[in-house]
Order: C-alpha cells, then structure tokens, then sequence
C-alpha cells in the first residue's frame, strides 16, 4: 500500500497544526478494516508519537460514514487459511490497545455509522465527538460473529455492563444522543460542524504540557488495565475458539455476503 500520508492511501495522514488526522479512506467500502487498513493505522499512529509537533490525534472516516467494520469478504476469503484469520483478528485488538495507550489524546471524530470492529476503535479512543446524525452498533450478532478488538470489555467499562449486552445482544443501532446519555459520547455537533469542533478540541489540548497529559492518560489507563489486559486475552482467545469451531460463524459471513438471513444452529 501508499505510506501513510499519500493521496491514495488506505489510510491518510495529515498534520493540522498540532493535531494529526489519521483518517480512514476507504469510502467505496465504508471504511471497512482490512489487513492494509490496520498496517496503515499502526504506522500513523507510530509516526505520530515520534513528531514533538503532535500534541493530539483525530481518528476519523472519509465518505459517508466513519466506518463499517472489519472487511467480511477478506475475513471470509481467511476461513480456511490457516492462522490468517486469528492473527488479523489479534492485529486489530493490537490498534486498538495502540490506540489506548498512546501517550497523545486520541478523538474520535465520528459521523455517519459506526459498526462492529470500526465501534471497538472508537471505544479505544479518549474522547468521541460525533454529529447528531451518527449511529453506533456492535452489530457481531446479527451474523452470528464475535468481538475480538475489545467489544465485550471496553463497553462495559465506558457505559457498564447492563447496557453493554444490551447493544451486544440485540445488535441494535443507538443513535448519538443515546450514546451520550450513556457516557459513550463527550459532545454531539451538527453533521457540518464536526471538523470545527473537534478543532476547538484540539487547539484546547494542545495548549497543555504534553508530558501532564501523558501521565494522567497513563495513570487512567494503567489503573483500568489491572482488570482489561486479562479480559481482552479472554475475549480474543474466546472469539478465535468460537470462529474455529462454531459452524454458525461461517454460516453468518456466507449470509453477509449473499446478502440473506443467516440460519444459525439451533
């Protein structure tokens, strides 16, 4: 793929003062998370730490939504490759730990939807600003799936865990201003005010010491990961054991792609 940076990469770099835009750019897929999408995530998210000029990043989707999840057809097309799915599975859980432990402000800059793998992202993040019109889905459900990024774990700590296995069971949308209510969402714009508001955000950050913030973020993050390193290593290790031997798990991704109603087992 094109470096991180260059007009036609998967995934775009762009320095705005002293934020730097990490956008996905994938429209014509929604965004979806492939294994050069990842690749283009952790070397934007590593250029970022090294530049002193970057006080805080942006996490953003290009096109209509931020993004749809991972890419189902590359998943499906790594059923029966040995290893691959498991470790595409692991590299996105590793972003989005990326994303947690940044010692820089991560936002979310969210419109449109965001589902399924592109949901565990935003839920990496520090803070999420989205527009009024942006809808957030697990989504794993509906096709019989699994979440292996943090889905299952970081959800409880953000909005607990009643309603956490609500959206988790249900696979229902919850729109923005739900997701506020919950404590998901730091701030709700109209759809043609989310790059100035997130700006504001960032030029507020970027007045502070870069060293203070690093610290309160690690001291936050650190003194959940007592409890959230052991519950990402189960919940990785139940996803691979559930889409290795669960028929329902294929069954969901061939519905996905023939576009029908997945017959699960019963």
């Amino acid at each position: 793929m094109s470096q991180a940076g260059s007009e036609h990469s998967v995934v775009r770099y762009e320095l705005r003062e002293s934020a730097a835009w990490i956008v996905l750019n994938r429209p014509e897929a929604r965004n979806a998370l492939s294994t050069q999408v990842v690749d283009g995530l952790r070397g934007s998210l590593d250029r970022a730490e090294r530049d002193p000029a970057v006080r805080s990043i942006v996490l953003a989707g290009a096109g209509s939504m931020f993004c749809a999840g991972a890419d189902l057809k590359m998943v499906l097309g790594q059923l029966n490759e040995n290893g691959a799915l498991g470790a595409f599975l692991a590299s996105v859980g590793e972003i989005c730990k990326q994303i947690a432990r940044h010692p820089k402000p991560v936002i979310a800059a969210v419109h449109g939807g965001v589902i399924a793998g592109g949901f565990e992202l935003v839920q990496a993040c520090d803070l999420i600003v989205a527009t009024e019109d942006a809808t957030f889905t697990d989504g794993h459900a509906r096709y019989g799936l699994f979440p292996a990024a943090g889905g299952a774990v970081r959800l409880v700590r953000k909005i607990g865990a009643n309603r956490a296995k609500q959206l988790l069971f249900t696979a229902e949308s919850w729109s923005a201003q739900r997701m506020y209510d919950a404590g998901l969402v730091n701030e709700i714009v109209p759809p043609g005010e989310l790059e100035r508001a997130v700006t504001e955000l960032t030029t507020t950050i970027g007045k502070h010491s870069a060293t203070g913030l690093a610290a309160m973020k690690r001291v936050v993050e650190q003194g959940a990961d007592l409890y959230t390193n052991a519950a990402l290593e189960l919940e990785l290790n139940a996803c691979r054991d559930y889409a290795t031997n669960c028929p329902d798990f294929a069954e969901g991704l061939h519905a996905f792609r023939e576009r029908r109603e997945p017959n699960f087992q019963r």
